[in-house]
């Protein structure tokens, strides 16, 4: 019974040995986390926080509803403006003899472009010369029966059946006349024709319909042409050209008709402007492309046809969004759009936004931010840095 005390005095002295070892060490821990200045920057429910150093590198954006006007970015294609170009096909059949203008030449009105040794042509002067002989005859005989009748020379019959003639045989001769005209003969030609004079251009020529540029030569010497079938030039007003732009899905909202638009070539300084005259109705089946025709002004001929460009239409009508700047928005692993967020706490949390249409060095943010909070605009990259730590 006397030794039971005696052994329980040392087991006594080591709890208390422990516990003061245990203190000491507790004061250690609490010691070296008041020493250290560095908050606590692990990403918490409430974000990350930041020293007051740290705080002079991040940089703050107050989202604010703005106005802007959205500008679509698109490729274009330039092509002839039709309206100002024709395709000039042959008005009779016949081989050519020989290409009177150089591609690319400028050319006016009526302008002899090639001559055809046609039969057609031939036929059709022949017949007009005949017309106006047949016309003149009956109608000289006309008013020969309408003198004699009124002296019981002729009966009313036979001076109805004169004027039934003179009136035929004008209608062939007007009818003849069309038939030159549509065949593109100069009036210098038919005047001769009509007071019986030789004619100074006996071969057939096919003129030029308007002014403009030669830009497409479609015949070649010798070609045998059909009247009405065979196309031998284009000739186009290059002072205005059409350019076709390419436009998809959501950015048609932004496009009507009567915006305005900038061409840009890429080649220097060459850029030039146009106005949108023309939406399809319908969507390419192959690209699901709707075009959008830009007329666009070319009196530097610079823009050819065929030619590649960037086409940049501007919405005449204002559009309201909360813009925030491009460099506030980050990516997470999922390549997912974020941004960080002040707290009221003065820390930062991440949060992921839905991004709008681009203006320029800003987004419209259409969900994930209210107007009035502050974002990070520049710093966000330390914070990423520091939050994945």
């Amino acid at each position: 019974m006397r030794g039971g005390p005696a052994v329980k005095a040392p087991c006594r002295a080591v709890h208390a040995r422990v516990l003061l070892l245990a203190l000491a060490a507790s004061l250690l821990v609490g010691c070296s986390r008041s020493a250290d200045p560095k908050p606590d920057t692990s990403p918490g429910a409430d974000g990350v926080s930041l020293t007051q150093e740290q705080r002079t590198h991040v940089n703050l954006y107050k989202v604010t509803p703005l106005r802007y006007q959205r500008t679509v970015d698109a490729s274009g294609v330039v092509d002839f403006d039709n309206d100002q170009s024709t395709s000039v096909l042959a008005p009779f059949s016949g081989p050519v003899s020989r290409l009177l203008v150089p591609l690319g030449a400028e050319v006016t009105e009526g302008e002899p472009l090639a001559v055809v040794e046609s039969p057609d042509f031939a036929t059709a002067m022949s017949t007009y010369r005949k017309a106006i002989a047949t016309a003149r005859t009956a109608r000289r005989l006309a008013d020969l029966d309408k003198d004699l009748i009124q002296h019981n020379g002729v009966s009313q019959r036979e001076e109805d059946q004169a004027q039934s003639d003179a009136t035929s045989a004008e209608a062939d001769r007007d009818a003849a006349l069309r038939q030159l005209v549509s065949l593109h003969v100069p009036t210098r030609t038919i005047t001769e024709i009509q007071e019986g004079r030789p004619v100074s251009e006996p071969g057939a020529l096919i003129r030029s319909p308007i002014s403009g540029t030669l830009v497409e030569r479609l015949i070649s010497p010798g070609e045998l042409l059909q009247a009405g079938t065979t196309a031998c030039f284009t000739v186009a007003d290059l002072s205005r050209v059409w350019v076709m732009a390419q436009l998809f899905g959501a950015d048609l909202a932004s496009v009507s008709v009567g915006d305005a638009a900038d061409i840009v070539t890429g080649v220097g300084a060459n850029n030039f402007s146009g106005r949108v005259d023309n939406i399809s109705a319908l969507v390419d089946p192959d690209t699901r492309a709707v075009q959008v025709r830009v007329v666009a002004d070319n009196r530097a001929r610079f823009l050819k046809k065929q030619m590649y460009v960037r086409v940049l239409i501007h919405d005449h009508q204002e559009s309201t969004g909360l813009l925030i700047p491009a460099a506030a928005v980050l990516h997470d692993d999922e390549n997912l759009p974020f941004v960080y967020v002040a707290q009221s706490d003065g820390s930062f949390a991440r949060r992921h936004v839905t991004l709008g249409y681009r203006a320029a060095d800003k987004y419209d943010v259409s969900a994930g931010l209210r107007a009035g909070e502050q974002i990070v605009v520049s710093g966000g990259l330390f914070l990423q840095f520091m939050q994945s730590q």
